[in-house]
């Protein structure tokens, strides 16, 4: 249940669209965060009451990857992303995209409530990287140890130099 009251909710959206106070001033005499003030005004000029009165549901796979490749394509921020599908928060779609950037859209069409299982490991798997590249960094890294090995025995080679330098001298 919300902390706020609707009636509490549209007062505030009339303060800040009728009246041209400010949101900071707003939310500073409810007192509340200045987000989400800013998120019921935009909720309330892209769905009306109705939009101040939203409630968390379910979401499917197939909606959670549009919403969040729609965000990328349009370079939106997730609170506006929220706001474009009526999603009450914002950082719902943070997870969401979290999950899409770590484990890949697959992974959004899992159904992850509930109570976690005893001794499970993570429920996602990360995605296999090409085998080429992990070759590639393998080649990068004996490249690198022999070149290593390359200037400590160059340095050896300059300092006992030196060294029979200061013994003629």
């Amino acid at each position: 249940m919300s902390k706020h009251t609707l009636e509490v909710k549209l007062k505030v959206v009339n303060d800040v669209l009728e009246k041209g106070m400010s949101v900071n001033s707003v939310a500073k005499s409810l007192p509340t965060a200045k987000v989400v003030v800013q998120r019921w005004v935009a909720l309330y000029e892209k769905f009306g009451v109705e939009g101040l009165s939203m409630k968390s549901g379910t979401y499917t796979g197939d909606f959670k990857v549009h919403v969040i490749e729609y965000i990328h394509k349009n370079n939106l921020s997730l609170f506006q992303g929220a706001v474009h599908f009526g999603i009450p928060n914002g950082s719902t779609v943070g997870v969401w995209e979290r999950i899409y950037l770590e484990y890949g859209p697959e992974a959004l069409y899992r159904d992850n409530r509930g109570r976690k299982a005893k001794m499970k490991k993570d429920k996602f798997k990360k995605p296999n990287t090409d085998n080429s590249q992990n070759e590639d960094l393998i080649a990068e890294v004996q490249r690198l140890r022999m070149e290593n090995e390359y200037l400590k025995k160059l340095n050896a080679l300059v300092q006992a130099r030196e060294k029979s330098a200061k013994k003629t001298k």
